[in-house]
């Protein structure tokens, strides 16, 4: 036995101790920047232990908001600047930089996401040609590991596409800007997309308001076959149709008819119809869709939709989870992965004959951009029931719209029985029309599209029916419907103007500048509104002009394919647009606003009141402001008794983002408050009772048809 000296264990001690700190040293990650951190989680989970995985929260450089920072002398040169408030964020992307064994920037697959790698790769000092660019239109496990085997190089086109668009609001937004401030008041502003869209709700109001109604009846009547009751309507006489301008018209046609006589069914024409599905989602059908269906607004669609693209925590050990595509598309692509395994989803929950193998493809628009998908859920068979209580309310709704779109567009036509029927006497002629579902095709899917079954009794020409009532009705023709914020995303889209990023924030911004307000979910020119917009669409007709506006996007889609520089674009617009700026500077004088006087005295000094419009809105303040600085809010009363201290009156008030809420006068003495306006029925809560809501609901729908 050997024996072991003091010697030899010290040497065994340092050879085990230099063994150890050669297997603990610190391993390199590689280093991958996204734009926010739910992003970075969910992608961090599918790469692994040797990736780490950083957000840069949003853009890092920007041009600075105190001066122009665009050099008009030479080339429109950008001057950017590191956004104030970011300087830790870059600190700690440099030091993660640094220490990293690879970069790879993977912000979103479109302009602005590759602009924000283009501002990265210039911060972090990254090599130009070294391929680091990583690009993937869904957060799954499988696009993901994919993506990362083939990064590519920054896309120069699609970066120049960005700051072409960035410069050129830049030049208009501060060439305007001042001369609104000047002439009429500070805080103002204009730009290409924000001013067509204002113009458009501002052309619109003008058409109301030069609007004349014209007279017109209906004679809606109801015929019955044996115990079978169907409705027609009036379509003419004597084999032509035919007009009921008056109420002399609607009497010609009684007297000529027998109210007691038989009438013939003289035409049966049954078909079959295929109704087809929609295609799947593009931003903009999607923003318009959950307006109309869900009432969303459009900001509130898209902070839902970027929440299901940056996934989602299903817990069950699959932790976060992307849930659907890439929410910022013009494209109504799908892949064929996608395809097929949709297609064996709906072969195995419905059967085969709902599986429709030749998908829809719809038209794209002018300059739209396929660069990726539609937007669709990641996973098919991740219903919306199945994670329901994982997604709030919101996220819940807007998945399932998305979901229901996207598997219906795979499916097989609806089918309809149809049946339209004429029917006469004396010469006089009514038709009807009906339907009834005969194969439920996508609907079975998206029961939203389905369309209600109006199914009428077996008839057959050369049968008799009785007339069972008549009801003539006057009605006026109605002026066109102002815009909702569907409409108007519609308007915008079909005019080329903006696109699917820009739509959102345009609509936000001219809330804010105080340009409209909305009434009944429909948006109404304010005087300042259309104060500014004369003022634009006067001194500067190219801003304002959808075609132009139109022309100058589809120039920025060519500089993206590389089919155009950006700075003969820029150049194009803005040479004779600065020469209007320099006419408007001289010529332009101030815009004297006066205020509305509100029919009060100030409690304060006696002074009269007026009513002002601030950010949130308009309110009560004293006329001799600043001396002094009495203001109120202004409360509209609805005649209704406070149910919870039946002592103050119910009014109606706003938030400051503009949504309208029901509160008691005696606030904070009373806390009654509600979302819904309050009915006689309504309880000391808020709540209303479901029977006394519908009658509500009815008898307005009633008030409105017959106004």
């Amino acid at each position: 036995m050997r024996h072991i000296s003091l010697a030899d264990t010290k040497t065994k001690t340092t050879l085990k101790k230099k063994t150890t700190k050669r297997r603990t040293s610190k391993v390199k990650k590689n280093l991958v920047i996204v734009e926010s951190p739910s992003k970075a989680k969910t992608i961090e989970k599918y790469l692994g232990s040797t990736y780490k995985v950083v957000a840069s929260l949003g853009h890092i450089r920007d041009l600075p908001k105190s001066t122009l920072g665009v050099d008009v002398d030479h080339d429109y040169d950008p001057k950017y600047i590191n956004i104030r408030g970011k300087g830790d964020i870059i600190k700690g992307l440099r030091k993660e930089a640094k220490a990293a064994k690879a970069v790879y920037l993977a912000s979103d697959p479109d302009r602005e996401g590759e602009a924000i790698a283009w501002h990265l790769q210039h911060i972090l000092d990254l090599d130009p040609e070294k391929p680091n660019r990583v690009v993937f239109n869904e957060i799954t496990k499988d696009t993901i590991k994919n993506a990362f085997k083939t990064p590519r190089t920054i896309n120069q086109d699609l970066v120049d596409a960005q700051q072409a668009r960035r410069i050129l609001d830049r030049l208009v937004g501060y060439s305007i800007s001042p001369i609104l401030w000047k002439t009429v008041k500070r805080g103002l502003s204009a730009g290409r997309v924000q001013s067509v869209a204002l113009g458009l709700i501002i052309a619109r109001e003008r058409e109301i308001q030069a609007f004349e109604p014209e007279e017109y009846w209906t004679l809606d009547s109801e015929f019955k076959k044996a115990r079978s009751k169907f409705k027609s309507v009036f379509y003419g006489f004597d084999g032509k149709k035919q007009p009921l301008p008056d109420n002399d018209s609607v009497q010609s046609i009684l007297k000529r008819i027998d109210k007691n006589g038989d009438f013939d069914i003289v035409k049966v024409d049954a078909k079959e119809r295929k109704r087809q599905p929609q295609p799947p989602f593009t931003t903009s059908t999607m923003q318009q869709t959950a307006n109309t269906q869900l009432n969303f607004r459009t900001r509130k669609t898209m902070m839902a939709a970027q929440q299901l693209y940056e996934g989602i925590n299903l817990g069950r050990g699959l932790g976060q989870v992307g849930l659907i595509t890439y929410m910022r598309t013009d494209s109504t692509r799908i892949s064929s992965v996608a395809k097929n395994a949709t297609a064996q989803f709906i072969h195995d929950t419905w059967g085969e004959e709902y599986s429709q193998h030749k998908p829809i493809q719809g038209k794209l628009p002018e300059g739209a951009q396929d660069a990726h998908e539609a937007i669709r859920p990641s996973d098919v068979t991740r219903t919306p029931e199945s994670i329901k209580d994982k997604l709030t309310p919101d996220q819940f709704k807007l998945y399932s719209l998305i979901w229901s779109r996207f598997v219906a567009s795979q499916m097989t036509p609806e089918i309809l029985d149809t049946m339209a029927v004429t029917i006469e006497q004396n010469g006089v002629i009514f038709r009807a029309n009906g339907s009834k579902t005969k194969f439920q095709g996508f609907t079975k899917a998206y029961p939203a599209a389905k369309i209600k079954d109006n199914a009428l009794p077996d008839l057959n020409a050369g049968d008799k029916v009785k007339l069972a009532k008549t009801d003539p009705q006057q009605h006026f023709t109605l002026p066109p419907a102002r815009y909702t914020e569907a409409a108007l995303i519609k308007a915008l889209e079909e005019n080329g103007v903006g696109r699917p990023s820009t739509y959102a924030p345009t609509l936000d911004t001219i809330q804010r500048r105080n340009y409209v307000r909305i009434d009944a979910r429909k948006f109404v020119p304010t005087e300042l509104g259309e104060i500014v917009q004369t003022i634009v669409e006067d001194s500067f007709p190219d801003v304002t002009n959808t075609k132009f506006t139109a022309a100058v996007e589809h120039e920025l889609d060519e500089v993206e394919t590389g089919d155009k520089k950006w700075v003969p674009v820029i150049d194009s617009f803005f040479k004779p647009f600065q020469k209007e700026v320099e006419t408007a500077e001289k010529s332009l004088e101030k815009v004297i606003m006066h205020d509305e006087l509100a029919g009060m005295d100030c409690e304060i000094c006696g002074a009269p009141m007026v009513i002002k419009m601030g950010r949130y809105g308009k309110f009560y303040a004293c006329s001799r402001f600043p001396d002094c600085r009495n203001t109120k809010t202004i409360v509209q009363e609805i005649g209704l008794t406070c149910p919870k201290c039946h002592k103050g009156q119910v009014v109606s008030r706003k938030t400051k983002r503009g949504r309208t809420f029901y509160g008691c006068s005696r606030y904070p003495d009373c806390d009654f408050v509600t979302w819904d306006k309050p009915t006689e029925k309504t309880l000391a809560d808020g709540t209303t009772p479901k029977e006394s809501t519908d009658k509500t609901n009815k008898s307005t729908a009633k008030q409105k048809a017959t106004e």
